[in-house]
């Protein structure tokens, strides 16, 4: 089976990564790709959707996976299926679940989805008006593709003011209540009927410890199996993935590829806080380094509409990955930072912002490397991931040293 992956980050290393130990597997492409993918896969600097589905027909792809957000929305996967091709992933109109938060709230209201209040406004007065009917802190949200970032947490008037005309550039805000728990990542594999969960994860979004300063990308994620009990996975199919599924293919916008919901796990149960339609990043690269299934085998069977005999199997071992960012991440980074040390980590080294420069490996983006390993219980592989953590450097470098600790504190 040939495999082309779209994306360049530390979530499509991890993809290429799990993919390149299937037996099925003769070759992967990747588009862009980036300096770790090259280990596995074949890297061509042709991104745009177009130019993807061209190296597609050329290289005879037999499935085409999809990493990240943006091609999607703009409707990579239709364009491939018009040509008969085999992908996975969302349409654009069901991508809509993660491109647009109007959408999105508005979907869960029609499915009975279980999420925060909310209101929707366009313009700052509307805004305003609406702050009255809220209690702080509250959560601002601007619409449309925001790389993780988009998202004001505001603990008074005087931040929420602040926040408002930046957000509403995009035209529409979403302003929504607070709400109190825990939160928890849980992705599901959709061929337009049937969802197959993997296993909960947890990100860490705040720049800093202890989730203080700005929201990023994601500074780490771990993967344990004790993150949800038995009971409260069932009802997070049962009373959101299911009836998602379901209301997206009665609308005539079947759910195809990876649905990730964010949840808050409230006092009242769980609570949405946000649809993606693909994988989280970083929790891919803890998912992948803890998977002990054949994923191209099921991600093909998922394609072709046929999940009904699929299945995933799991390592024991918790899974933990931490990331490297860049110097002022998330703020404007600086480039070229010459990157030290990965061949004496005892670990998984998943390449996010790389590029080979005239200093050899470099940085060249904002989360640079995903550093990822397990342990026979999460104390362990925390330590394990941490300690490997500590072998990598390049100039301002910088990681959150928490990632992992909220599971502890469960256990």
């Amino acid at each position: 089976m040939k495999i082309q992956i779209i994306g360049g980050g530390g979530r499509e290393h991890a993809l290429a990564w799990r993919l390149a130990q299937s037996p099925q597997v003769t070759k992967i492409i990747a588009n862009p790709g980036n300096p770790g993918i090259a280990s596995v896969a074949e890297c061509n600097p042709a991104a745009d959707i177009h130019s993807c589905l061209s190296q597609a027909e050329r290289a005879g792809i037999d499935l085409t996976v999809v990493g990240p957000e943006v091609p999607l929305v703009a409707g990579i996967v239709d364009l491939y299926r018009a040509k008969g091709r085999l992908i996975f992933g969302p349409t654009a109109a069901a991508a809509e679940l993660e491109g647009s938060k109007t959408f999105s709230k508005h979907f869960m209201t029609r499915a009975g989805i279980p999420t925060a209040r909310f209101v929707t406004v366009t313009n700052l007065d509307d805004a305003r008006s609406a702050l009255e009917s809220f209690s702080y802190p509250i959560v601002l949200k601007a619409d449309g593709l925001a790389a993780g970032k988009g998202v004001v947490i505001a603990q008074n008037e005087h931040e929420a003011e602040t926040a408002l005309p930046a957000l509403l550039a995009a035209g529409r805000l979403v302003i929504e209540e607070f709400l109190i728990g825990e939160e928890v990542s849980f992705i599901v594999l959709s061929d337009g009927n049937i969802a197959l969960p993997l296993q909960p994860s947890q990100d860490h979004k705040a720049a800093y410890d202890g989730d203080a300063g700005p929201n990023t990308g994601g500074m780490g994620a771990y993967c344990d199996s004790r993150i949800l009990t038995q009971a409260q996975s069932e009802t997070i199919m049962d009373t959101i993935i299911e009836p998602t599924i379901a209301t997206m293919r009665s609308e005539g916008t079947p759910f195809t590829g990876f649905l990730y919901a964010g949840l808050m796990m409230t006092a009242d149960g769980p609570r949405v806080l946000e649809f993606n339609a693909r994988l989280g990043d970083p929790e891919t690269q803890a998912l992948m380094h803890r998977m002990d299934s054949d994923f191209a085998e099921v991600l093909h069977a998922g394609a072709r509409g046929d999940l009904k005999s699929a299945a995933l199997k799991w390592k024991n071992e918790p899974s933990v990955c931490v990331v490297l960012a860049a110097h002022a991440y998330p703020g404007a980074v600086r480039m070229g930072d010459p990157i030290h040390g990965i061949d004496q980590a005892a670990a998984v080294v998943f390449h996010a912002g790389t590029r080979i420069g005239p200093k050899g490996l470099e940085t060249a983006g904002g989360r640079v490397l995903g550093v990822t390993a397990s342990g026979p219980d999460l104390a362990g592989a925390i330590e394990k991931t941490y300690q490997a953590v500590s072998q990598i450097h390049f100039d301002g470098m910088h990681y959150r040293r928490d990632i992992g600790m909220k599971g502890l504190k469960r256990a």
